[in-house]
C-alpha cells in the first residue's frame, strides 16, 4: 500500500511539472507576440480521410487540415507527426530544410495534443504512407494538459463518461457510437417523413406528469408560483394533437423520470413517439419493424448484430405472439383458461414460482408477473409481445375479443423491452375510469402511477379516431446498433454525481488519509452479541469470498433491491440480490471488492435466484438505521476465501 502511494504521489508531481512546462511555453509564445488563443479561423480546406480516399487525384496538391497532434517522431531535421481530425488520422512530414528555419523550431516545441493548422502538399512517404508534406504549421491552439498515453489513466468507465472529451480524442470507438446513434436518428426521420407524419414538438414542463408510470422530477415556475413536472412522455400531448386532426404526428424528445440508473436506464433519456390516426396496433409493428430493420442494413449494411453475447437477426418478418401463449410455451401454465379469475390466476402464477408479493391479486397481475419474471428475459431475437393485461395498459385500447386485454405490444430483443405500442385508447370514459383508478394508487403511495389528467379525457370528449401510438427509445436502439452493453456508451452526457456529493453510506477509505478523520461514534447504537458460542467446525461450514462486483443494477419493481453480477474466482458469474439501494446507488459498486456467503442455497427475489448474501455492517445512529456494504482492498482476489 505504501508503494502505491508513493507511485501515485510520483505521478502527481510529474503531472505538475509537466503542466508547469506547457505553461511557460505558452507564456513564451505570448511574450513573443505569437498567442495562439487570438487566433479566430483557419481555412481547412480537407480533411484526413478525404485526402485517403481522393489520394490519386490529390497527390501533389496543396491542401489545408487542421487537428490535434496525436504522436511526434523524429524532431532532428526531419520529423513526423499524426495529426487527428473529425475523419480520422493523417501523417505530417517536416524538413527543416523545406520550411522556414524559426517555423520549424517552434514546431519542434509543440507537444502532443495541440491544435495545428497545416499547410502542404500531399505525397507519399517511401514507405507507402500517404501523407501531407508541411510548408507551413500554424499552432492554433495550446494543449496545457497531457493526453493520457494510450488511454493510460482513463481506463476507468466512470472517468470517460465524466470526461467524455478526453474519451472521443482518445477512443474512436467511442465516436462511432455516436456517429451511429446520430445517423440513426437521421434515418429515423427520413422513414417517418417518408410515410406523411409530421415531427412536432410539446412541451417539457406540465402542471401534471402524465403518459407512463414513473417519477417525475418536479420543478417551480417562479413567475407563477406554481410546481411543475418534467415531462416523463410525450404520449398525452400528441394524442391531443391527433384529436386536433393533424392525423400522423411524432416528436424526438428528452425525457425525464426520476427513478434509479443501471447500464439501461439513464434519468434523461430520448425517445421516439408517434401517433397514426385510423390504423391499428398491426400498423405499429410495421413501422417499428421498418425503422430497426432499415437503419441496421443503411448503417451498418447488414441485417446481423451482435449484441449483449447474442447474434441477433433483424431482417424483417418478426415474430409476433400473445403474452399468454408467450407464458404458456415457456411455462406451460394457460392463463387464458382461467381468464377474469382472480384466484386461480394468482394461483396458477404462483405454481409456477412466479413472486406476488406488493403486486394486486388480479388475473392480469398474476399474468403479467409471470411474463416479466419468468418470460421476459428469454426473448432473444425480435418478437412483438401483444395482448397485455388492462390492468398494466391505462391507455391501450380493450380487445374487443377479450375485454380483459388490451391491444398493445412491446417489442423486446435480448431480454430488453425495446419499443412499446397500443391500439390507443380513444372512449373517455373507459379513459377516465382507468385514470381514476391510477390516482387511487397514487394516493395510496404508488409515486409511479398515473395522474389524473381532465384535460385529455375533455380532448377525447371531442373525439379521437381509431390510433395507433407506439414508443421506443433512442438510447437503447443505438445500443443495439452499437453492441454496446452500457446506456452510458451512447449518451454523451450521462448522468453522473458529482465526485465532491456526499455518498448516502461512507465507505472505507481505499487509502490511508493523511489526516486521521475524527468520527463521533457517540450516539452508535449496536445489537447486543450473540451469548451462544458457535463451535469451529459450525463456522467453518460458512463459505465468505472476496467477490469483484462486475454489474449492478436496480431491481425493476423494486425500491430496495440491488442486483449484483459478482466474480468470484470460479470463472462463472454469481448473481445476488441485496436490499440496500436506500443507501447506494448502482454505479457507485461497480467495481468494488467486496464480501460474500456464497454457499447459501438459492433464494428467489422477485423472480430472479439469489445465490449468497453480501455482507454489510448495520447500526442504528439516533434512531435512524445505518448500513455500510463492507468492502475491502482491491488487491485482494475474487474467489480470496476469508478464515
Amino acid at each position: 500500500m505504501a508503494e502505491q502511494v508513493n507511485r501515485i504521489n510520483e505521478q502527481e508531481q510529474d503531472l505538475k511539472q509537466i503542466l508547469k512546462v506547457r505553461r511557460d511555453k505558452l507564456k513564451a509564445l505570448q511574450d513573443a507576440g505569437m498567442d495562439p488563443f487570438t487566433i479566430t479561423k483557419y481555412d481547412v480546406t480537407h480533411h484526413a480521410q478525404e485526402i485517403k480516399d481522393n489520394f490519386d487525384a490529390l497527390e501533389g496538391q496543396t491542401v489545408s487540415v487542421g487537428g490535434r497532434l496525436m504522436s511526434k517522431r523524429g524532431m532532428g531535421k526531419v520529423s513526423f507527426c499524426d495529426l487527428q481530425d473529425k475523419s480520422g488520422r493523417i501523417q505530417l512530414y517536416a524538413r527543416r530544410d523545406e520550411m522556414d528555419p524559426d517555423e520549424y523550431n517552434r514546431f519542434k516545441k509543440y507537444d502532443i495534443g495541440d491544435i495545428v493548422g497545416v499547410e502542404g502538399t500531399v505525397f507519399r512517404t517511401e514507405k507507402g504512407e500517404m501523407s501531407v508534406r508541411a510548408k507551413h504549421i500554424t499552432l492554433l491552439s495550446k494543449s496545457l494538459r497531457p493526453l493520457p498515453e494510450k488511454f493510460h489513466g482513463l481506463t476507468d468507465k466512470e472517468m470517460r463518461y465524466r470526461q467524455r472529451y478526453v474519451d472521443l480524442i482518445m477512443n474512436p470507438e467511442s465516436k462511432r457510437n455516436f456517429e451511429i446513434r446520430s445517423k440513426f436518428v437521421a434515418y429515423l426521420r427520413r422513414y417517418l417523413d417518408g410515410l406523411g407524419f409530421m415531427e412536432v414538438e410539446t412541451p417539457v414542463l406540465s402542471p401534471i406528469a402524465g403518459g407512463a408510470n414513473a417519477r417525475p422530477f418536479i420543478t417551480h415556475h417562479n413567475a407563477q408560483d406554481i410546481d411543475m413536472y418534467m415531462r416523463i412522455a410525450t404520449e398525452l400531448h400528441l394524442k391531443r394533437l391527433i384529436v386536433g386532426g393533424m392525423e400522423r404526428v411524432y416528436e424526438v424528445g428528452r425525457i425525464f423520470r426520476n427513478e434509479g440508473m443501471d447500464t439501461k436506464h439513464n434519468p434523461e433519456f430520448t425517445t421516439c413517439e408517434l401517433y397514426q390516426a385510423f390504423t391499428n396496433l398491426d400498423g405499429m409493428m410495421d413501422i417499428l419493424e421498418g425503422i430497426l430493420s432499415g437503419a441496421a442494413k443503411e448503417i451498418l449494411g447488414t441485417y446481423q448484430v451482435t449484441w449483449l453475447g447474442h447474434e441477433i437477426d433483424l431482417t424483417p418478418s418478426w415474430r409476433r405472439i400473445t403474452m399468454a401463449d408467450a407464458v404458456k410455451n415457456v411455462t406451460g401454465a394457460d392463463f387464458m383458461a382461467c381468464i377474469g379469475d382472480a384466484d386461480r390466476g394468482v394461483e396458477l402464477a404462483k405454481s409456477v414460482g412466479v413472486d406476488m408479493d406488493g403486486v394486486a391479486h388480479t388475473w392480469g397481475n398474476a399474468l403479467y408477473e409471470t411474463f416479466d419474471q419468468k418470460v421476459e428475459e428469454t426473448l432473444v431475437q425480435p418478437t412483438f409481445i401483444t395482448m397485455y393485461p388492462v390492468e398494466v395498459s391505462p391507455l391501450a385500447k380493450r380487445s374487443p375479443q377479450q375485454p380483459a386485454l388490451t391491444e398493445r405490444y412491446e417489442m423486446f430483443i435480448c431480454g430488453c423491452e425495446m419499443g412499446n405500442a397500443f391500439s390507443e385508447l380513444n372512449d373517455p370514459i373507459d379513459q377516465y375510469q382507468r385514470f381514476k383508478a391510477q390516482a387511487e394508487k397514487r394516493a395510496q403511495g404508488d409515486e409511479e402511477a398515473d395522474m389524473m389528467d381532465e384535460d385529455f379525457v375533455l380532448a377525447l370528449e371531442y373525439g379521437m379516431p381509431p390510433t395507433g401510438g407506439l414508443g421506443f427509445g433512442i438510447d437503447r436502439c443505438s445500443m443495439m446498433l452499437c453492441g454496446t452493453d452500457s446506456i452510458r456508451d451512447v449518451i454523451l452526457f450521462p448522468t453522473m454525481k458529482p465526485l465532491d456529493a456526499p455518498k448516502k453510506a461512507e465507505k472505507p477509505a481505499e487509502a490511508a488519509p493523511a489526516v486521521e478523520e475524527k468520527i463521533d461514534f457517540s450516539h452508535v447504537e449496536i445489537e447486543p452479541l450473540f451469548k451462544d458460542f458457535v463451535d469451529f467446525d459450525t463456522f467453518a461450514k460458512s463459505d465468505y469470498r472476496a467477490v469483484k462486483v462486475k454489474e449492478c443494477e436496480a431491481v425493476k419493481k423494486s425500491k430496495k433491491l440491488l442486483k449484483f453480477v459478482l466474480e468470484d474466482g470460479t470463472g462463472v458469474d454469481r448473481v445476488i440480490l441485496s436490499g440496500i439501494h436506500e443507501y447506494y446507488e448502482p454505479e457507485e459498486l461497480v467495481g468494488k471488492t467486496c464480501i460474500a456467503i456464497t454457499n447459501l442455497p438459492p433464494r428467489p427475489m422477485m423472480g430472479i435466484d439469489s445465490c449468497g448474501m453480501l455482507i454489510s455492517a448495520v447500526h442504528h445512529e439516533n434512531g435512524e438505521e445505518k448500513l455500510h456494504l463492507l468492502m475491502v482492498d482491491p488487491h485482494i482476489p475474487a474467489g480470496a476465501k476469508l478464515y
